[in-house]
């Protein structure tokens, strides 16, 4: 679904990410790991197409990007869930209306079907929580709550930047559980973090890559994980 071939990306004159390849298929899960500041954020820039590489080729969805103009960069976003590691809020609105705001953003000027963001909100743990305004969650609210705005849309893609970065060990298992039962109904998921336990705590219970960053290159990473 989403394919990048020989991609580098530089910035300032120098390289962040040079020659990668990576393919993320139906059904895949694929951990990011490496050292902050080693690209890992840039590295899921470019698989939403937020950065354009500059070499090689990336495919999303079967067209290549660069023969993409905004429209269908648009379209193909819409299938690709975002759970960024800083995530943002509409902080006068209830957390139920900021979930379905990429809903009501869309294209289709459609509305969130209440049935489907009453569960959605129930699938995150969130049900009592919904009318609660964003400065009232706690950070694990705040993660949950992101995690529901970024499959609203039912994405084909997930990519999720340290998404249990400000959270306790509890709620990332939460977290974690959440992201393998997308993955169990066909999702690609691409998750970075730097916490090697909650790789290895996760890893027994999904089918899933290693990858590591290091020297602006992206390697499978050793057995020790």
């Amino acid at each position: 679904m989403i394919e990048l071939e020989g991609v580098s990306y530089s910035y300032g004159g120098g390289d962040l990410l040079r020659e990668i390849d990576l393919t993320l298929a139906p059904g895949s899960f694929h951990f990011l790991t490496g050292p902050s500041g080693a690209g890992k954020t840039t590295l899921l820039r470019l698989c939403y197409a937020a950065l354009r590489p500059t070499a090689g080729r990336i495919g999303l969805f079967g067209r290549d990007l660069a023969q993409m103009d905004r429209d269908g960069v648009a379209r193909a976003r819409r299938r690709i869930g975002v759970v960024h590691q800083d995530c943002q809020f509409l902080d006068h609105l209830p957390v139920a209306e900021n979930v379905a705001l990429p809903v009501a953003v869309s294209e289709t000027g459609r509305t969130a079907d209440a049935e489907n963001l009453a569960e959605l909100l129930a699938w995150v743990g969130l049900s009592a929580r919904a009318q609660a305004l964003p400065p009232e969650l706690s950070g694990g609210e705040r993660q949950r709550a992101a995690l529901a705005r970024a499959v609203i849309m039912s994405p084909d893609v997930i990519l999720a930047d340290e998404p249990t970065g400000n959270v306790d060990w509890e709620m990332s298992q939460r977290l974690m559980q959440l992201l393998i039962e997308l993955n169990r109904l066909g999702k690609a998921v691409l998750l970075a973090t730097h916490d090697l336990a909650l790789i290895r705590a996760t890893k027994p219970h999904v089918q899933a890559r290693v990858l590591r960053i290091a020297d602006r290159r992206l390697s499978v990473a050793g057995a020790e994980l």
